[in-house]
Formats: structure tokens, C-alpha cells, sequence
């Protein structure tokens, strides 16, 4: 099966870009919906509850199709690092960043998805880093920093306080996911999005549980209202579920380089929910960090050239 968009029928792929942008539209909007998650559970049962519902969702998946060649030791490793950093450390990382910061400082902190990947893609898959990659990636670095300053004294505000560490595991999901990105176009031609979908899901599982059933034993579960109780079940179906099919199936006839253009919908949507539902405040110091980060989403994504 070809990677390449030259000899795809158009119609076809112009369904791949809409699974990839699907995709990194609801990774941001449960980004953002996640705040509301982090203040009723603690962060490693919210992720153990996840995965564990996720399983459930998705336990026909699991089984090998007739199609599909057994997984080599190799795909097994990469299968294994594809959930440790896209799905539980990423995890970890987000929700506790989100909890210390907010919403729309994670929408602007992933914004710098796009230049890490480039980064990764240059030091794991040999791609080349134009200039044009290093001032997009400058930018995003520009618009964190941004964001923290404005923050910075802004004790009164829900969420203001433990702003460095916040932004620092934000960072370090931004590092997780675009990992993520890297490892799955090598994995997406070999097996299929359903199934990559459950593996990765079942790894996540696995490493929680210990810690997710630790938390579990000291919490009130009869507390948790029926609303939040529906978004846990949106956030597991989304974040484990949906978004990994929808960006495995869009990335199996993509090339990682112009799948990296779709993670712009993440900053987008987490800092939208942010603002929108969440009511968080965006001030000028916030709308200008915001605008140079996607103003570097813009330089590491925009091609070089049509024939590219």
C-alpha cells in the first residue's frame, strides 16, 4: 500500500485530510474539556477510567484481520512506545498541565506540535529542516514564553497558580504527542487504523492500572454527578477511540510532513473551548502569544513549493 498522494484518487483523499483534521479537533476540545475532569478526578484514575472504557468500546478491534501479517518484534516495540508516549505519558502530562494552567495556555503551548514534529522527523526519519521550519518553531517558543509572562503574578485567577510547571508538562505533551505522530506513520502502513487503535489503548491500560486502582481505593465515586459522568464518557470515546482512528486511517495515504499541516485544529479547538466554555479571560498579552504561535504553525507547515 502506497503513502504517496500522487497516485490516491483525490476524492479519497481529500477524506484522509478530513479524518486528520477531525482528529486534532477533538484531541483540542478535550484538551480543553479536560480541566473540568481534572477538578472532580484525581489525574491517574481519570486516565485509568479512560483507557478502561476505551477498552471495553473497542474490544472487537483487537483480533488480527485475515489481511494483516503478524506483528513483527519491531512493530511490537513501536506499538509499545506509540501508547507509553502518545496515549499514558501524554495523558499524564496534559491533564496535570491543564489542572496547573489552562485551557487556552495549552492551546497556545501545542501549538509548537507542528515544529516538533519537524524536529523529530529530521533526527528519526532523515526529513529535511528548511529555514522556514526553524523561525515556525522560533515562534511557537515566542508564544509560550508569551503566554506564561502574561500569567505570571496572576494569582487571583482560577488555575493561575504553579504556572512554570504547568507550562513545563504541557511541553512535555507537546514532545509526547508529536512522538506519537513520528511512530504512527511508520506503524500505519503495516497494520490497520482499528486495530492500532486497540493496542495502543490496551498499553495504556496496562500501565495505569496500578496507579489508577491506588486512587480509586480513596475516592468517592458517588459524588461524581451525571454530567460529569457523560463527559468522562466523551473524553474516553475521543481520546482513546475516535481521534486515533481517525488520524491512523487519514495518515495510512499521507505523508507525515503534510499530516503535521492538521495539528493546527488542536490549538484552535483547545483554545476555543478555553474561551468559549470555559469562560477563561484572553487578553491581549494571550491573544498576541496566540497569534504568534499559530504564526509558527504557519511557517513550519506552509510547503515550499506545489510541486511538494
Amino acid at each position: 500500500m502506497t503513502s504517496s498522494t500522487e497516485s490516491f484518487p483525490a476524492s479519497a483523499l481529500r477524506w484522509c485530510y478530513a479524518c486528520l483534521a477531525a482528529s486534532m479537533a477533538l484531541v483540542g476540545s478535550y484538551v480543553g474539556l479536560s480541566r473540568l475532569l481534572v477538578a472532580v478526578f484525581p489525574v491517574f484514575l481519570l486516565a485509568w477510567l479512560r483507557f478502561g472504557i476505551a477498552a471495553v468500546a473497542m474490544a472487537g478491534w483487537v483480533r488480527r484481520p485475515a489481511s494483516e501479517a503478524p506483528l513483527a518484534p519491531h512493530d511490537r516495540v513501536l506499538v509499545f512506545f506509540e501508547s507509553f508516549l502518545g496515549n499514558f505519558l501524554f495523558s499524564i502530562c496534559m491533564l496535570y498541565g491543564v489542572a496547573m494552567s489552562t485551557a487556552l495556555a495549552a492551546g497556545v503551548t501545542m501549538a509548537a506540535l507542528p515544529g516538533v514534529v519537524a524536529i523529530l522527523s529530521r533526527v528519526f526519519l532523515g526529513e529535511r529542516l528548511t529555514g522556514r521550519a526553524l523561525a515556525g518553531i522560533g515562534c511557537a517558543v515566542g508564544g509560550i514564553a508569551l503566554v506564561s509572562w502574561s500569567r505570571h503574578g496572576a494569582a487571583d485567577e482560577p488555575g493561575a497558580t504553579s504556572t512554570l510547571p504547568g507550562q513545563l508538562l504541557l511541553v512535555g505533551a507537546v514532545v509526547c504527542e508529536a512522538s506519537y505522530v513520528v511512530i504512527g506513520k511508520t506503524l500505519s502502513g503495516r497494520i490497520g487504523p482499528r486495530r492500532i487503535s486497540a493496542l495502543v489503548n490496551l498499553w495504556g491500560l496496562a500501565l495505569v492500572t496500578p496507579l489508577g486502582l491506588w486512587q480509586a481505593l480513596s475516592f468517592d465515586f458517588t459524588a461524581v454527578t451525571r454530567p460529569i459522568w457523560a463527559l468522562l464518557l466523551f473524553y474516553a470515546l475521543a481520546a482513546s477511540v475516535v481521534t486515533v482512528w481517525l488520524w491512523m486511517t487519514g495518515l495510512r495515504h499521507v505523508p507525515a510532513a503534510r499530516a503535521g499541516v492538521f495539528t493546527v485544529m488542536l490549538p484552535v479547538s483547545a483554545a476555543a473551548v478555553g474561551v468559549l466554555l470555559l469562560g477563561e479571560s484572553f487578553s491581549t498579552a494571550q491573544a498576541g502569544a496566540f497569534a504568534l504561535a499559530m504564526l509558527g504553525v504557519v511557517l513550519a507547515t506552509w510547503p515550499e513549493s506545489p510541486h511538494r
